[in-house]
Formats: C-alpha cells, structure tokens, sequence
C-alpha cells in the first residue's frame, strides 16, 4: 500500500513538471501504462487507467457537429471515462458521410426538397465514397467491426471520353485501349532515341540494352529490326473475343497515329490510378459508407447525440466554456462544460456568435469553400455490365460531368446504381442551379454520348447532391490559400476552452482519415491538458 501511494505522488509529480508526454513516459516505463510500439503511430487513445494513479477524472466535454471528426473526438475521449455530448444540427449521425436510400430526404438551402425513391438495397454514398488502404479509416472499421469490401478505383474495362480534345473527340476510349496506345508509343519514342545515341550521355552501353529490353515489354513494341515500332497488340483488347476451335478473337483497331493519341489527351488520365491515396485495392463498408458514422455513433451511446440541436453562440469562460443552441422543438438551450470541440466546417463555425476573437472568425472565414455535386441513378438493369462488361470503375470525362461511377456493390443483380456526375467548382455550382429534374436531364443528355440510349431509356430512379447547398455542411470540403499561415496554426491550437477539429484541420481534406486524426490530435491534446492541470 505504502509503494502504491508512494508511486502515485511521484506520477502526479511528474504529471505537474513535465505534462502528460512525461507523464506517460513514467507510467509506462513504471509498468502501469502500456509502452508504444516505436514502428506504430504516435497516437495513443486515452483510458481510464490513465487517472488511476493520478487522483484526476475525466471532465465533461460538448461537442459541435456529429460528423466523422466529432463522433472520433467523442468516441476516443469516452474511452477514459470523459462525459462527452454531440450537438448535432441535422438528424443523423455522419455530416458529409451520409448515404441516400430510399426514402431519404432533403431540403437545400433554396428551398427545394427531394425525396429519394430507390429501389431497397440501392443506395448512393452522397459523400466519401472509397477508403484507401494506408487511411486510419480502415483501423475504425476493423475495430468497430463495419464489413468491408473492395471498391473499384480503376478499370481498365471503363472509358476515357474527352469531346473538346484536339484529336479523336467525341470516342470513348477503354482506359486499357487508352494505356496500350499510350505507353507503346512512348515506348517506341524512348527505345528509337536510346538506339540513336540520344542518351549516350546518361546511359552505359548495358544500361541501354537494359532499358530498351524494358520499353519492348513496358509498350509491347517490335524489335529493332523493325525500328521498335508501335503496332498494337491484345493489349488494346478485341472486337471479336478469342474462343472455341478456331476462334482466335479478333485484335481491336484501327491503331490511332501517334500525332493523335497525344492530341487526345487520354494519357493525362493515367496518374489518377498513381496517386497514393487513390491507388487500388481501394475499399468500402458493405451496404453503405455511413455504416461508420453509425457504428461510432452506437459505441458512443445514442443517449449522448442530441440531434437537430443548432448552435447559435460558444463561450469561453474562465473555467470552461458554454454553448447556447437551439432544439429540434425550436427552444432555446444552455450547456456548460470544461472543454467545447467545433468539429464543424469552418464557414458554418464563423457565423455562430462567440467570444472567441476577431483573428478566430477571420482564420475560419479564410477556408475556401469548394463546391461539390453528385447524382446518383438507378437503373432498371445493369446494362453496363452485361452489354459492356464493366464491373466497378470510373469513367473519367471532359464536360461537366467530370466522372460518371460504376457500382462495386450488387454485381450480377438486376437494378444498379450509378453515379452520374461527381464535379466541382463552376460545373458543380451550373448543376446546382437547376432544379433536380433539369440536374438529372443534363447529365443523361452526357452519358448517352457515352453510352448510347439505354443510358435514358433504362434510367428509373435518381437523387442529386449539391454539397454546397446543403443545410449546415455548405461544401464538399474547404481549402486553404495556405496551410503555412497563421491562420491555419491559429485553429490547430485551443481558444481557451475551445477546440477545433475536422478534415480542414488536416493534410488530408476530403478524407475521413483527415476527421480521423485531427480528432485524434485534439482528444491527445485535451487528455493531456486534464493530465497536467
């Protein structure tokens, strides 16, 4: 007994000189907090035994927003025993994590409503959408226990159509036809100028075979006898498939000149499948993305999310901070607690009246809205892969669809949905502009350029998203003129007792593995401030 409490001053010692870092140093190295693994991420969740030996408690925490970085604040201080509430102005766990059903209901800022009809078991994630291997997400999913499966980033079987290219427009191209024409004839370039001497500067002669012994498999290309031409190969893929007997399949051509496959501009596409948050395997929660917000929501406890709770003023006080709100009956509400997280998107939070300073409310005036659209359409068939053999994939494009997605759930069945733009900026802001119908009309009017007529004739269903529209969210996501400034600095740190956190508070916005961990620094920064008092 004499020992435990003779460790316990030493820890609370410790904790008063040099902070919570210190403090759990100590602990760890005395045996009563585990010790982190050098190779794993720096966070560390909070816990309740953090206090055992400290004579502190957890303090009461209110939380603005129940997006994805709200729910983590709550649900990672929570599990040291924090008293945490959300205060959510919508009626639903997930902000921009949200999935539409059937059903589904939404008013936009201008007063229009739509009530979504798809069929049961379709759906569209109005908002992320895919979930990258190396993202934090993945770990929230594995530890909340949300199924997972494969999301289909890239397909070589989806097109590339570009309309205002200065050759070959108005052709969609299969990304692998695009990829095979593309790298055979930059192949066939490099090989003919490390032949000639090009790059006897920069190359040994071994060094030369090597590469072009590389280039004649990278681009599929001829020999040097025939001067490492380009000519097309299976690669592209058939018109006729190879089959049974004597069928050998018939090569796709035409091959297009050189002169025209880089006046297309289709190999531009190709670094979207490089980028590292982008490359597959790519994954997402079986049957929707806000099976994550839900499962935070549940381990949180539905009893401490009060829903259509909207904000109007936080306070810094000397020993706390306070939030004055609104409730979904329309009455007017006070809560008081030691610490207040805004986790809700910066242009929203710089309208609420606070006491907080005039230097807060610019440094949140200078995120810049982006704005965002997406429709999601439901087809009575799956016409794309059983006439087009497309399964999952996108279809990037030049007009102001942007993209159109293929599903990667309900392979085989008989309805599909699909996602029939997915822009921003200027061609988010023009769809946003018209009325759903007219939103629905215009993109249809741009798929069949792609996809002929059953992509109107079969259409059945649809729901459209102007995320910059959109009651308390009002963007896709924000960006910052620069993240070197003062101002982004400014709301990575504590006005008094309040804190900020989202995705915009990262360096990896429009993720919510950038929710993820700026909750997770703000839960650290928190736990260590009640450590250390």
């Amino acid at each position: 007994m004499a020992q435990q409490t003779s460790r316990r001053d030493l820890l609370r010692s410790i904790g008063v000189a040099g902070g919570a870092g210190m403090l759990y140093s100590a602990m760890g190295a005395l045996g009563v907090a585990p010790v982190p693994d050098v190779r794993a991420e720096e966070y560390r969740a909070p816990q309740s035994s953090d206090f055992t030996l400290t004579g502190r408690s957890g303090k009461k925490v209110l939380i603005l927003g129940g997006g994805i970085a709200g729910l983590a604040t709550a649900y990672e201080l929570g599990k040291a025993g924090y008293d945490c509430r959300i205060l959510e102005a919508k009626g639903r766990p997930g902000g921009r994590n949200w999935t539409v059903r059937g059903g589904t209901k939404l008013t936009d800022l201008d007063g229009r409503t739509q009530t979504a009809s798809f069929s049961k078991g379709q759906y569209m994630n109005a908002g992320p959408a895919r979930l990258p291997q190396s993202h934090v997400t993945l770990e929230y999913c594995r530890e909340l226990g949300v199924a997972l499966e494969v999301f289909t980033n890239q397909n070589a079987n989806a097109y590339i159509y570009h309309e205002n290219s200065a050759a070959l427009a108005g052709e969609a191209m299969r990304w692998r036809t695009a990829k095979a024409d593309v790298y055979g004839y930059v192949s066939e370039l490099l090989a003919k100028a490390t032949d000639r001497g090009a790059l006897d500067k920069e190359l040994t002669a071994d060094d030369k075979d090597r590469l072009i012994a590389f280039l004649r498999n990278f681009g599929a290309i001829k020999g040097k006898a025939d001067d490492y031409a380009y000519a097309g190969t299976d690669r592209r893929g058939y018109s006729v498939e190879p089959g049974a007997a004597f069928e050998e399949g018939t090569v796709l051509g035409p091959v297009p000149s050189l002169s025209d496959v880089i006046a297309s501009g289709v190999g531009q596409r190709f670094s979207f499948e490089f980028g590292y948050d982008q490359a597959m395997l790519m994954f997402q929660p079986v049957g929707g993305m806000d099976a994550i917000p839900y499962a935070l929501a549940k381990a949180i406890g539905q009893d401490r999310i009060t829903y259509g709770a909207k904000a109007l003023a936080v306070s810094d006080l000397q020993d706390g901070a306070e939030v004055t709100y609104e409730d979904a009956q329309g009455r007017t509400r006070t809560q008081r607690a030691d610490f207040v997280v805004a986790a809700v998107p910066p242009m929203i939070m710089a309208r609420i009246k606070h006491n907080l300073g005039a230097d807060i409310t610019a440094a949140l005036k200078y995120a810049v809205p982006t704005p965002v659209g997406k429709v999601g359409l439901e087809y009575r068939s799956r016409w794309w892969e059983t006439d087009e053999h497309i399964y999952g994939g996108i279809t990037p494009t030049d007009t102001d669809l942007a993209t159109i997605w293929y599903p990667s759930y309900g392979y085989q069945g008989q309805r599909g949905t699909l996602i029939g733009y997915y822009n921003f900026g200027a061609n988010a802001v023009a769809y946003s502009d018209l009325p759903h119908a007219e939103r629905v009309a215009r993109a249809v009017s741009r798929g069949v350029k792609i996809h002929g007529e059953k992509y109107r004739t079969e259409l059945d269903q649809s729901f459209s998203v102007a995320w910059h529209r959109t009651p308390h969210i009002e963007a896709g996501w924000v960006g910052w003129p620069s993240q070197s400034g003062p101002e982004y600095a400014l709301l990575n740190k504590p006005a008094g007792h309040v804190y900020f956190a989202g995705d915009w508070l990262s360096h990896v916005i429009a993720w919510q593995h950038g929710a993820f961990t700026s909750a997770r620094k703000v839960v650290t920064d928190i736990h260590e401030r009640v450590m250390a008092a």
